[in-house]
């Protein structure tokens, strides 16, 4: 596949070139075999450290998936039901009050676990425009004030003091992006009556071989730990900056471990992963999932009424819906992206991608570590495209 990668990086190199990136790496799998890999760029600027295959990332968002399927395995388990109200888990929930324009009063409709697997709990991320988003802002506040403590806010506090809070409108009624992976991550620790980093190890990282996943990354391993950066009128600077609750370092384990966004993993890490769910939750013969759990994690999508907001922060998702913490592509004549109905995935915060194309078994990650994605996004959708050209 010379013509493939000599694409790909030439791509990659222009963004390095242009600043619009300090570096990036990009693994392709078709049927499980690689297809390509490429890496372009450094993890470290100032020390001229270049990004490597097994440069870890802060996954940010791209977390979310990998708590998905921990809901949606324990419900296949019958550990948990996805029509539960989530007070039967967490009975911090046992009050839910819905805000609307400074309007409080009792939610009409319970939250259920789908609910947070679909981001239609009405839980949101700090935000000033509501009264809700204003009391989550100050929960994650909290949490920054006590984070080089002795009194860490841990999982089970952040659950407690978020459900304190107004939701910002009748769970059910639609997507809005939240906190909602984190109140999930909260329920799967109390559920299974473990923390949540060792119900993952348990149940998928030792199984997937995923020995560089984890909610920190030890001292023998940050030397790979790439560090993030920012645009300025001096081009790229690292930005070092605790981000929802989360040490930049990454260097302990933490006390709040987010199931929205706390993972640190490598291409080849995540591609385990990726490539257990196109094979109907099998890995190398070992049964991770079952089937019916990972037809209903990929393929549950929400109703086309309840996505304007969805549509309305990511427009390049046109012809996507939303269901388990994942896009899903329904109409794929709409979208921005050379994708095929089916196909599924995730970012983060900091630009990394996931998508599984289960019609063509192909597999694409990028590790970049971007504030706010910037123009990483533009990066990957020109990635995906191309790659898709060449493979299809």
């Amino acid at each position: 596949m010379n013509a493939l990668y000599e694409k790909v990086n030439e791509i990659m190199e222009k963004a390095v070139a242009a600043g619009d990136i300090a570096g990036a790496n990009l693994l392709v799998l078709k049927d499980g075999s690689e297809e390509v890999y490429c890496q372009c760029g450094y993890r470290d600027i100032e020390n001229k450290k270049p990004v490597t295959r097994d440069t870890i990332f802060r996954l940010y968002s791209q977390t979310k998936p990998v708590t998905a399927a921990a809901a949606v395995l324990m419900a296949a388990r019958g550990e948990i039901d996805l029509a539960e109200d989530i007070s039967s888990y967490l009975p911090e929930f046992s009050q839910q009050n819905v805000n609307i324009n400074g309007e409080r009063k009792a939610a009409e409709r319970r939250i259920t676990v789908r609910d947070l697997l679909n981001m239609t709990s009405g839980i949101p991320y700090p935000d000033d425009s509501t009264e809700g988003g204003r009391q989550a802002g100050a929960v994650f506040w909290n949490m920054e004030q006590r984070l080089y403590g002795d009194n860490t806010v841990t999982t089970r506090e952040f659950s407690e003091l978020m459900a304190k809070n107004d939701l910002v409108f009748t769970p059910g009624e639609r997507f809005m992006y939240g906190s909602s992976a984190d109140i999930t991550g909260a329920l799967i620790e109390r559920v299974s009556g473990m923390k949540f980093s060792e119900f993952l190890k348990e149940n998928f990282f030792i199984a997937l071989d995923m020995n560089d996943t984890d909610f920190y990354v030890p001292e023998s391993k940050q030397e790979r730990l790439a560090k993030v950066y920012n645009y300025s009128e001096n081009g790229l600077v690292e930005c070092i900056t605790n981000h929802l609750g989360m040490r930049y370092e990454r260097d302990i384990p933490p006390a709040f471990e987010s199931g929205g966004a706390g993972l640190c993993s490598t291409v080849d890490d995540y591609s385990r992963f990726a490539s257990m769910l196109l094979s109907g939750g099998m890995y190398k013969g070992i049964r991770i999932m079952p089937e019916a759990a990972v037809k209903y994690l990929t393929g549950s999508m929400l109703h086309e009424e309840k996505l304007w907001q969805f549509r309305q922060w990511w427009d390049w998702m046109s012809g996507y819906s939303y269901g388990n913490f994942m896009r899903v592509c329904r109409d794929e004549e709409q979208t921005s992206l050379f994708s095929s109905e089916g196909e599924y995935g995730w970012d983060g915060w900091l630009g990394t991608f996931f998508s599984n194309e289960p019609k063509h078994g192909i597999t694409l990650l990028m590790g970049v570590q971007q504030v706010g994605v910037g123009k990483a996004g533009t990066l990957v959708r020109k990635l995906k495209n191309a790659v898709m050209s060449e493979i299809l």
